[in-house]
């Protein structure tokens, strides 16, 4: 005869990582659903591309290399932006107002569940994001000497960085401040945060905006494609802004 089965209750949450692994699953698909975010962390950065190399040729610009060589690491960076910060962003300051973070609140995921659920979920999408992105871009004539270790290690911390930044954001602002603030921030980072172009294009500037994590990111981009290299201290701004926005977010974020 087999012994019965213990069918008595287990109070309690799951373990972190599988917390963490299940918020992942749900902010993805959530992401993938909503057209809105896709044009912002796809098509603008396919614009990007497309444009500037058009633009470039037509206007016989000097990038000191060719124009699809020249945009398409910056162009991959400024995708990684897109989904990290603006998208994420604008996505939990309405997540805030309908109470979706709330109900969140209370549940057994803790508030570093939640921040490592969201950045796992923006790794898969843009993960898509750059493979479209290189495809195309390779379609255009790209030829890399690329590194993968800096590549990754850009986007891995590059993520981290921008998303600490839009969980902050969304976290103390209304919806309709977010939305705002984070088109705004988004702009000014794309037209003068060394994203797309390299910082030396931006004169005396450009010591400040290697600086940015919009242009750590993209010099760190763009030595993994251009010379094969591992940038170590542009890495190392993205993950100093990674970590400092972290405690930040970790300590301001109202799930209300």
């Amino acid at each position: 005869m087999s012994a019965p089965l213990d069918l008595s209750p287990r109070p309690g949450g799951a373990p972190l990582p599988r917390q963490v692994l299940a918020q992942a699953r749900m902010e993805a698909r959530l992401m993938l659903r909503n057209g809105e975010q896709l044009l912002i962390a796809l098509v603008i950065p396919v614009l990007v591309l497309v444009g500037g190399v058009l633009a470039a040729q037509r206007l016989d610009l000097d990038l000191g290399r060719s124009p699809v060589d020249a945009l398409t690491p910056g162009v991959l960076a400024l995708a990684v932006m897109s989904t990290a910060f603006t998208s994420l962003a604008i996505a939990t300051g309405f997540e805030r107002r309908y109470h979706v973070i709330k109900r969140l609140g209370s549940s057994p995921l803790p508030r570093l569940g939640l921040l490592l659920g969201k950045v796992g979920a923006l790794l898969a999408v843009q993960l898509v994001q750059l493979v479209v992105v290189a495809a195309l871009a390779l379609a255009l004539g790209w030829r890399p000497a690329l590194s993968l270790p800096g590549a990754g290690l850009a986007v891995v911390l590059g993520t981290a960085a921008f998303a600490s930044l839009g969980l902050l954001l969304a976290g103390v602002l209304r919806a309709e401040a977010t939305l705002a603030v984070a088109n705004l921030v988004y702009l000014l980072l794309l037209t003068g945060g060394a994203v797309v172009l390299p910082a030396a294009q931006y004169g005396g500037f450009g010591g400040v905006a290697a600086l940015l994590p919009s242009g750590a990111l993209g010099e760190a981009m763009r030595a993994a494609a251009w010379d094969g290299a591992v940038a170590w201290g542009s890495l190392l701004v993205l993950a100093v802004w990674a970590v400092v926005a972290a405690v930040l977010t970790a300590r301001t974020f109202r799930w209300d």
